[in-house]
């Protein structure tokens, strides 16, 4: 840093996956299957069978179904039905009141606190949630749509696809187009550092993200619902230091993710400022 330069903000970006870490089900699961005239499970395991049967990515799959099953079903869909599916949406306990109170607790420390969304579901359907007005970016899956029907695929994100969309968060270049996201950026230069992003999540498709963050100093949260398979998955990956805690899925006010990400604003704040401290030092 020279002399009389300005500090900079000290920013902390909390990553969210959607399905089953904010909400408590998969997001088609609110409405949406049901309108088809078919159960959850059924329509999942068509999903899963069509997959196999033509070798066809599990995200593709569902996109391709929803459209196939609703125009059998003479039930076009619509970006702003699924809008409308959006309303439909629940969210574990305290989630809706979560994204004000961590915003203010960060601003009362002096930190600036953003959220974003990095979901294999569909961008269309969060877009309509009460909570998407929270999330600086939201990284989905989405349709192009051609007379108002979708048509084609515009983004399909798996599990490994996630990982660029932290690079674009870590630099700052939100456009999904924008390739100077593979060009080489000094650290320093980066708008949010690995280290100062959380990412939370609820399972083995959030490895890659996860196993990224952590390797890079970043933060990596398994939330579980108590005395489930998913639970005893979470609790092994800790014991073996491939994700830094768990925490019940509930974001209640002094619940285990609310102390936990109130010492994590906290302890990134002063890893900042004494990183801010060292390059002062140095330029002296």
């Amino acid at each position: 840093m020279e002399k009389g330069e300005k500090m900079k903000d000290i920013k902390v970006a909390f990553v969210y996956d959607f399905d089953k870490t904010l909400s408590t089900d998969d997001m088609q699961a609110f409405g949406f299957i049901q309108g088809l005239g078919m159960e959850v499970e059924e329509f999942w395991n068509e999903c899963g069978k069509f997959s196999k049967q033509n070798e066809v990515e599990s995200v593709l799959s569902y996109m391709y179904l929803m459209k196939k099953c609703s125009k059998e079903r003479g039930k076009p869909i619509t970006k702003e039905y699924l809008k409308k599916c959006g309303e439909k949406v629940q969210f574990f306990n305290g989630v809706e009141q979560w994204f004000d109170r961590i915003n203010e607790y960060g601003k009362q420390n002096g930190v600036v606190v953003e959220h974003y969304v990095l979901s294999s579901g569909l961008k269309e359907i969060i877009e309509g949630t009460p909570i998407a007005k929270n999330f600086k970016q939201i990284y989905a899956c989405s349709f192009v749509y051609e007379d108002d029907e979708p048509t084609w695929p515009a983004l399909s994100l798996n599990y490994t696809g996630k990982t660029q969309f932290l690079y674009r968060i870590n630099k700052g270049i939100f456009d999904v187009l924008d390739k100077r996201v593979n060009e080489e950026m000094k650290h320093s230069d980066r708008p949010i550092p690995f280290s100062n992003i959380v990412y939370i999540g609820d399972s083995e498709t959030d490895i890659p993200c996860m196993r990224l963050l952590y390797k890079y100093g970043g933060t990596a949260i398994g939330l579980y619902q108590p005395n489930t398979k998913n639970e005893t998955y979470l609790r092994d990956l800790l014991k073996r230091d491939r994700i830094s805690f768990v925490a019940m899925s509930d974001y209640a006010e002094n619940g285990e993710l609310d102390k936990i990400a109130k010492d994590l604003i906290q302890k990134i704040k002063y890893q900042n400022l004494l990183e801010q401290k060292r390059m002062e030092q140095k330029e002296q």
